[in-house]
């Protein structure tokens, strides 16, 4: 199979960003890979977020469940919270993420859609799982701006132990070029809610601004961060993010350039569109969940391509790396895309599969 792959692999060698058309950056599409993908747990009800602890994984389902996976049974366990999600398109409950010390300590962190009168909102809490029920126990962040569209969502713990969040533009783009609004953002915090001492802007949250909707966020061994960033139609990045940087929009999106502002490494350019979500990493490559780009995809971060490693599953919303295994789920009940037989599901391969 892997022979069949690098088969069809053609490679351009040029170096993302260099080249006016992105598709000079991409290899030849992959197949979805016949051997080695295994099907972990199905009938999720538009699952967004992955986490793996041990054996037993946990995923948020934006309607307001937390489904657990263990030992091939699964269980959906309910989640109490302060405030009702909300049901609006693209919003619910959506990015989760464990305590470091969850096996001790029960706790984990969410970030949901609420609405408050005529307004919708955004908010992080923390959570802990008492009697297979979760419970909103703390408050972190209120009021991220919300909107129609474009709320962001992603949650991770960086190699710092700080807790990083991203926001989208809530449909307002001019928000992201505010410091003083949340929207259009990537967010940092202490885990208990305050701001840390070394953020790069005073008495802020905001580590870095001008963005989109990104969904996505991974660092490497070396602490360099990478995120991905929905564009507007098209025009999708993959951004190194960098303390107090402004990545552009609604200035400049896609490969624009202006000076002040950090154009991607990566863009799906003017005609075409993956609409990025999760991301993880792995050896150098970053592998981002797409949606509108029906894909799991890897992104060379020394050679400056990229190439499709699993497709025909439909639309992707998250991938996680644990033990040489790529962990993803597919997003095809949440309206925009085409429910295939059981749909959603938890899928495994190895790493080397995709070779």
């Amino acid at each position: 199979m892997k022979k069949i792959i690098a088969l069809l692999i053609t490679t351009f060698f040029f170096i993302a960003g260099c080249s006016d058309n992105p598709d000079d950056n991409k290899q030849g599409e992959s197949p979805l890979p016949a051997e080695g993908l295994e099907v972990i747990a199905d009938n999720l009800e538009v699952p967004w977020s992955i986490e793996k602890m041990e054996d037993t994984f946990y995923l948020t389902e934006r309607s307001g469940n937390i489904v657990k996976i263990e030992d091939g049974e699964v269980e959906r366990q309910s989640v109490e919270l302060e405030e009702e999600v909300s049901t609006a398109s693209e919003a619910g409950l959506l990015g989760f993420v464990l305590a470091p010390d969850f096996s001790e300590s029960n706790l984990a962190y969410a970030y949901y859609t609420y609405e408050d009168g005529e307004e919708q909102f955004n908010r992080i809490v923390m959570l802990r799982l008492e009697d297979r029920v979760w419970r909103e126990e703390d408050l972190l962040l209120n009021q991220i701006p919300s909107g129609t569209y474009h709320h962001g969502g992603r949650l991770k713990i960086g190699p710092d132990e700080k807790l990083y969040a991203t926001a989208g533009d809530a449909s307002d783009p001019e928000i992201a070029q505010d410091l003083d609004s949340l929207g259009g953002k990537i967010l940092r915090m202490n885990v208990d809610g305050s701001i840390p001492d070394d953020n790069p802007f005073e008495d802020s949250y905001v580590y870095s601004f001008g963005h989109r909707n990104p969904q996505g966020m991974t660092w490497l061994s070396d602490g360099t961060m990478y995120a991905s960033e929905h564009g507007d139609n098209a025009n999708d990045e993959i951004n190194l993010i960098e303390a107090g940087q402004n990545y552009g929009w609604p200035v400049i999106e896609g490969s624009e350039e202006q000076e002040g502002m950090v154009s991607p490494l990566f863009t799906s350019g003017d005609s075409s569109t993956w609409a990025p979500s999760g991301m993880d990493n792995f050896e150098g490559k970053l592998y981002v969940a797409a949606l509108r780009g029906s894909a799991v995809l890897e992104f060379d971060l020394e050679t400056g391509e990229y190439r499709e490693v699993i497709a025909g599953v439909g639309r992707v919303r998250d991938v996680q790396i644990k033990d040489n295994n790529l962990y993803f789920i597919s997003n095809n009940t949440d309206g925009r895309g085409n429910p295939q037989d059981n749909d959603d599901k938890l899928y495994k391969i190895s790493l080397s599969e995709l070779d």
